[in-house]
């Protein structure tokens, strides 16, 4: 995806994310974060978005904390959380396409880093979102799935903070059956290693394998969808691996 899609992918999410909020209430309970309400995420997701866009508009290069989550509520907390969103919105469209920061993920460039960082943050935290009104979830196309699984498999999990390891050695296949996209999971005592490749080359032996649309298995993945909303074959037990150890920690 183009610097500019991710952008403009993340406008919509953003107010997708707060229109749900907003329909459900600051006090609804969000079925995919147990133990939080829509203000919780509200404030998170907010920070965050405010956090990003610090590096961007003021070019920091090291690592900078947050300013924390606010004590808001209400109409007045959604009215931050959009301030704060189209904020974020407006730095990555005014950064120059050789932005200097600090970023934590291998990417092609600074602003590529994190117009897709934010773009994949804000979705599935809108997912969320609308999981608190407990009817069906905004589409997210292929292509952008894709990326989000890529940025997962061999971003975040290639850090050694993933707790995703195993001391018999374990191989999980993610297969997208609606692109082109295969990624194969090497689990071991090391943070795991992923590779993706095209369809066609998968036919080597593995563990475990999950398939279904990409759509599906970003959720799952992200675990904001159960493993039976994608196909599984072979070993559960690797399959549950991830499930209880991939929460991704700051």
């Amino acid at each position: 995806m183009q610097i500019t899609e991710h952008i403009a992918s993340l406008s919509d999410e953003g107010r997708l994310l707060a229109a749900a909020a907003e329909q459900a209430g600051p006090g609804a309970s969000v079925p995919t974060c147990p133990g939080w309400q829509i203000r919780h995420l509200l404030r998170h997701t907010g920070m965050v978005h405010r956090w990003a866009a610090a590096f961007i508009t003021e070019g920091h290069t090291a690592y900078h904390p947050d300013g924390g989550e606010p004590d808001l509520d209400g109409a007045e907390l959604l009215a931050w959380f959009r301030e704060g969103h189209r904020h974020l919105v407006r730095s990555l469209e005014e950064a120059p396409a050789d932005l200097e920061c600090w970023t934590f993920l291998p990417a092609p460039s600074l602003l590529a880093f994190w117009s897709r960082r934010q773009l994949n943050e804000t979705t599935v935290h809108r997912v969320d979102a609308e999981s608190a009104l407990g009817g069906p979830l905004t589409p997210v196309s292929a292509d952008r799935a894709a990326d989000g699984i890529d940025e997962l498999l061999t971003g975040f999990h290639a850090r050694p903070k993933s707790r995703v390891r195993s001391d018999k050695p374990r191989t999980l296949r993610v297969r997208a059956v609606d692109t082109a996209a295969t990624w194969t999971v090497r689990i071991s005592e090391d943070p795991p290693q992923a590779v993706r490749t095209a369809s066609e080359g998968s036919a080597e032996d593995v563990d475990c394998e999950l398939s279904g649309t990409a759509e599906g298995l970003y959720l799952a993945l992200w675990n904001r969808l159960p493993l039976t909303a994608v196909t599984l074959r072979g070993d559960r037990a690797v399959a549950r691996l991830w499930t209880d150890n991939s929460a991704v920690t700051w």
